[in-house]
């Protein structure tokens, strides 16, 4: 049997919430076989982030490679990435492999607060991955420290989207979640469409890793062979099913579902 491979390039959650634990659930729901290289381990459950250690830039250079150079991959995405070194080998390994199927979710702060990439790694994110991304997926407080700005109204998330654009990301996606509203309401602009994608607003604390699920989605569609709009639209629909049957896990946040159409 041959499936589609797609690549996660994150950190390990510990609580299998997030991170490269639920990228590989959700290539598996979409039917591709992910294949990973851990940027960072942490300790963390559902209450937040107790510890972390990155892994030294050089091994998760070596992890892609190993990938590269046996399985290939027909996507890729990236999630915490957490310094300047991590990013420069993950975007040179991008341009090295012509990987032009990438996904950057800018992972900046966990659900509980902690940090997950350094201040000075930013402008390694903005000069270096989303130039090399075709779709990049941030929410509002990441977009806010990408761009330098408050983003509030819909107004300026769409200005949001276009920005990250010029910046380099051959279509960008923000993510509405952190506003208030009955409609969780995104923004995709690939520099030809803007496109508003709509969805009930779920009323639920569940929601640690919707973003890396949506993310690795998009993912999972690209490797499928679908364009970037159509990614976007479909995991869009994954994720509120994932969020509308989240997981009653730990005393915290709890995770989204990925595997929703399996569990029932």
């Amino acid at each position: 049997m041959k499936l589609p491979v797609a690549l996660t390039i994150a950190g390990s959650d510990s609580g299998g919430g997030a991170g490269i634990q639920a990228d590989l659930k959700t290539f598996a729901a979409l039917g591709v076989h992910g294949t990973s290289a851990i940027a960072a381990l942490t300790a963390q459950n559902t209450l937040g982030v107790i510890e972390i250690m990155e892994v030294p830039p050089a091994f998760v250079a070596a992890q892609i490679e190993a990938v590269m150079a046996d399985i290939g991959v027909a996507a890729a995405k990236t999630g915490m990435l957490s310094s300047a070194e991590i990013i420069e080998v993950v975007a040179n390994a991008m341009i090295r492999h012509n990987l032009t199927n990438l996904v950057v979710d800018p992972v900046m702060v966990a659900k509980g607060g902690a940090r997950l990439l350094r201040d000075d790694a930013v402008d390694a994110l903005r000069s270096r991955l989303l130039p090399l991304a075709a779709v990049v997926t941030p929410n509002l407080p990441e977009a806010e420290v990408l761009l330098g700005r408050p983003i509030r109204t819909l107004d300026e998330r769409c200005q949001a989207a276009r920005d990250l654009v010029a910046l380099g990301a051959r279509a960008a996606v923000v993510k509405g979640g952190h506003a208030e509203g009955l409609l969780a309401i995104d923004h995709y602009f690939d520099g030809n469409e803007l496109v508003e994608l709509q969805s009930p607003r779920i009323a639920t604390a569940n929601t640690h890793g919707s973003g890396c699920v949506f993310s690795a989605a998009i993912a999972a569609e690209l490797a499928r062979g679908s364009d970037s709009l159509a990614a976007v639209h479909q995991a869009k629909e994954f994720i509120t099913g994932a969020i509308e049957r989240s997981l009653e896990v730990g005393r915290g946040h709890g995770p989204v579902n990925p595997m929703f159409k399996i569990t029932g």
